[in-house]
């Protein structure tokens, strides 16, 4: 306890941060580990701890005791004697039950045979659970794996899943010493670390998770690394037919793989190889609204070893469904950021499993594996006019309105003539904001309805330098490599997403060939509800340490903090 720290630790397991102290940095990039950010205004930051905050810090070996010590190092006060006993049960929770297989049975199995009473008669056990055999076990049915622990993470008992997982099929293969094309590979230190904690030497402690690691990191080379350490047949899910095919392409370029082992199951074809890569759109497609899903077979009718979800925080609804059904498969979720805007973080942990590894983004900044990057919030008058309409619109136009502030148009053209020696992506939400701006700047543009192969091909030319500007819609948003994009300008959003924010500063963040900065432009009608939701989908980015300069017009850029207000 010291005055001069920068921690308020409250009764109710809200943490306040004072940006101004100078052991800020310090006290948020240990906050990080073990609590979720939840509002940034300009002075104080808010963090709450939560139990799966604390189920994540515990599945990646965190101790209660080393987190009552972080607040306690870094408070100005004491901290409530609740906030630590409710740090030491709520991690202590976690594994107290346990699944096994045992003499070919599912066993769910704890010590504590109060505790498996007590489950036992809980409603939302009813269906999954069989018959107690012993005072410390009782038989699972072997189709409920998955809902059995969907249901516990929901009681507040967070499950140890130790029941093995299924070899499937065998696949010999490696990572090359030197690529095709020619470059000397090798998988960096923390990619290693994220196989290593995915993988856990192989036994059933590991196998099941999720890697979390910015935008550019090299997630790919992580999901590689873990096929290589399995060796096994694995699918891959991943979010677009672009980003299907920049698998295809790594996996030929950097693995041992001969291309008839590797099948693209998409729109276009539907190979099946003991290397398969599909999308999410793919698998949840279906002809009608009440047809069945007939591609997410794909995920039960082969032998699969192990299944990779590519931008895992976009799992939707029915690829949920289908994971739920397959836990003795190997799963492994790869993203930046596991926010959910619909909330569905517990089903992640769930289904997919626990975060095994975080990297956070400041430091592979300092260690120059991802470009650095400096982020600015443009606040835009609306005209007279428009300013009239948006007063008298109901709250469900405001938003758009806002967005389509067609005053920004001459702040993108300032914007565009000052970066014309610069790679340049315009990012926006709405079609005829894109389609106006497109015809303005004389860019090309790709949205949604954009063939597969244009869009490649307008990539390509970008990144060969032949286009220096590119309009794009949402569909860019994931698992695109522009390696040499270092500037982008978002336009208008999906209101108040932060994973949307983080993905979206990702498409600039890998380092650059001349190594310089990259530059990330949000443009925002001032005093809008634009500007409300723009305060939340910066929150995540203000936990990884990024500063937003706020300005009006392109002067008078002010950097307050991590964010300027509310």
């Amino acid at each position: 306890m010291d005055p001069g720290n920068p921690l308020i630790v409250q009764s109710d397991g809200t943490v306040l941060l004072e940006v101004q102290n100078p052991r800020y940095e310090e006290a948020r990039d240990r906050l990080a580990r073990f609590a979720e950010v939840v509002k940034s205004p300009e002075y104080v930051h808010t963090y709450r701890i939560t139990p799966l905050s604390l189920w994540n810090a515990a599945a990646i070996g965190l101790r209660p005791e080393e987190i009552a010590h972080a607040l306690e190092d870094l408070s100005k006060y004491d901290v409530p004697g609740n906030v630590r006993e409710d740090i030491r049960d709520t991690m202590g929770r976690y594994g107290r039950l346990k699944l096994i297989r045992r003499e070919g049975l599912l066993l769910l199995i704890s010590e504590d045979e109060i505790l498996l009473t007590e489950i036992e008669s809980q409603r939302e056990m009813y269906g999954v659970l069989a018959r107690r055999i012993s005072p410390h076990a009782v038989i699972v049915d072997p189709l409920a794996r998955g809902q059995i622990k969907q249901r516990l993470v929901k009681l507040g008992w967070p499950m140890d899943d130790l029941a093995g997982y299924t070899p499937g099929a065998a696949l010999e293969l490696s990572l090359r010493a030197r690529a095709a094309s020619g470059a000397s590979f090798a998988l960096r230190a923390y990619q290693e670390d994220a196989v290593a904690a995915f993988h856990a030497g192989g036994s059933e402690r590991g196998g099941s998770g999720v890697i979390v690691m910015p935008c550019g990191a090299g997630k790919t080379m992580v999901g590689m690394g873990a096929m290589a350490a399995l060796q096994t047949w694995t699918l891959i899910i991943s979010t677009n037919t672009v980003a299907v095919r920049q698998w295809i392409d790594e996996l030929g370029d950097k693995t041992t793989l001969a291309p008839e082992q590797i099948g693209e199951y998409t729109g276009d074809k539907k190979e099946v190889r003991p290397v398969t890569i599909t999308t999410y759109q793919c698998m949840t497609w279906r002809p009608t609204k009440k047809a069945d899903f007939p591609h997410l077979r794909l995920m039960t009718e082969h032998d699969w070893g192990l299944i990779i979800y590519d931008e895992v925080h976009l799992l939707p609804a029915p690829v949920f469904r289908a994971t739920s059904d397959i836990q003795a498969r190997r799963r492994l979720g790869l993203t930046a950021t596991l926010v959910r805007e619909d909330g569905r973080e517990s089903d992640v942990f769930a289904l997919i499993g626990p975060k095994r590894h975080d990297v956070p983004w400041k430091d592979l900044e300092k260690q120059g594996w991802i470009a650095q990057a400096i982020c600015y919030e443009i606040r835009i008058p609306m005209p007279r006019d428009q300013r009239v309409e948006y007063s008298v619109s109901p709250r469900s136009v405001q938003y758009r309105l806002a967005a389509e502030n067609p005053a920004k148009m001459s702040i993108l053209l300032e914007l565009l003539d000052r970066h014309r020696g610069d790679q340049v992506l315009v990012i926006g939400q709405y079609l005829s904001q894109l389609h106006a701006i497109a015809k303005m700047v004389k860019a090309p543009l790709i949205t949604g309805s954009t063939a597969n192969r244009e869009r490649q091909r307008l990539y390509d030319l970008f990144r060969r330098g032949e286009i220096k500007c590119l309009v794009v819609s949402k569909v860019a948003n994931f698992a695109i490599d522009l390696p040499d994009a270092n500037v982008a300008i978002q336009v208008s959003g999906t209101f108040g997403s932060r994973q949307e924010e983080a993905q979206r500063l990702g498409r600039i963040l890998r380092p650059k060939s001349h190594g310089g900065q990259a530059l990330f432009y949000t443009l925002v009608s001032k005093d809008t509800r634009e500007q409300d939701f723009s305060a939340n989908r910066q929150l995540f980015l203000t936990e990884q340490g990024y500063h937003y300069v706020i300005s009006t017009g392109l002067g008078n850029g002010e950097e307050r903090g991590e964010r300027s207000e509310e």
